[in-house]
Parts: C-alpha cells; structure tokens; sequence
C-alpha cells in the first residue's frame, strides 16, 4: 500500500511538458492517442447532456467540420456539476450522435477538479505543470486551446461559443 501511494504521489507532481504525455480512454473504451494528433490543434472540453450550456455540441460538431484538417475535439464527460452527465457511457454517446450527430472524439467520464482529478487536467490547471497559467474548471464546456506542438496557449470558460470570433481566430492562428 505505502509503494502505491508513493507511485501516486510520484506521479501528481511529475511534470509533463506538453499534452502528449498523457492518454485518454474513449468512451468506447479504446484508448485515443493524443500522439496521433500532433501537427493539429486540439479543444479539450469538459461537457455534460443535461446542462443549459449542452447545445454547445451542436457548435463544437461545426468548428470540428470546419477545421478537421487542423483540428481535433475531444470532449471529456464530468459529472462533477451539479450532477448534469449522469448517464453511462452508452447513453453519452447515443445522447451525443442522435441529438448532435458528434462525430469527434469523446470520452469515458473524467474528474476535472478535486482529489482524483485526471491527470490531463491536473496539467492543463496547473502553471507548474502546463507553464502558461493556472485555471480551474468552472463548469461545463470549459475549454482548453492546445497548439501543433501540444503546448497550451488558451482557456475559454463557458460562456465563449465553440463558433466565437475568439476561439475561431485562435485556432486559425
């Protein structure tokens, strides 16, 4: 037990220099390879279906099909807002094809704050880690910019649109 909790604590404050160091488990269960996206931008957002922000699918699938050859966006389920993705995984991805017709990456559910925060998170919360800003995930669709290289270069809360000015002139640029 004690080596556990050495190989945790180890590993909590190891730095990681760019967002290739970390996978994700789709919510298929097939691992995504972040590695895979290197050379294209990648929009991380923590979303949930019964949240007033849900209708953001419906935008993040535009700038997804609008983009695709430079960008990638993984959406991370959480359920740590007021309990507003409550389904399983199966029911995410029907909830998300049938009434949004999402066609980019989602994953299994993810902690984004707290104790068992994921470590992707941990990272692009994190100055230490990511060295551009420290953040904390307000709520859902929260949104996390990632350059070519894997390197963070901006936040958007909530309220900013997957179609705004700001974040289609940020991965243009």
């Amino acid at each position: 037990m004690f080596s556990f909790l050495l190989f945790c604590l180890s590993f909590s404050t190891q730095t990681s220099s760019t967002v290739y160091d970390f996978s994700l488990t789709g919510i298929d269960g097939k691992e995504i390879n972040i590695n895979a996206f290197k050379g294209k931008k990648i929009l991380f957002v923590n979303v949930a279906s019964k949240c007033g922000y849900t209708p953001q699918y419906e935008g993040l699938q535009k700038l997804y099909e609008q983009n695709r050859e430079n960008l990638v966006i993984i959406g991370l389920p959480c359920n740590q807002f007021m309990r507003q993705e409550p389904g399983s995984s199966e029911e995410i991805q029907a909830f998300c094809t049938k009434n949004y017709g999402v066609t980019f990456p989602i994953t299994e559910k993810v902690n984004v704050k707290g104790d068992k925060i994921h470590p992707l998170y941990n990272w692009l919360t994190r100055k230490e880690l990511n060295g551009v800003e420290d953040s904390k995930v307000k709520w859902n669709f929260q949104k996390y910019l990632i350059n070519e290289e894997g390197n963070l270069i901006q936040v958007f809360g909530s309220k900013v649109k997957p179609l705004a000015e700001e974040i289609t002139v940020a991965i243009k640029s």
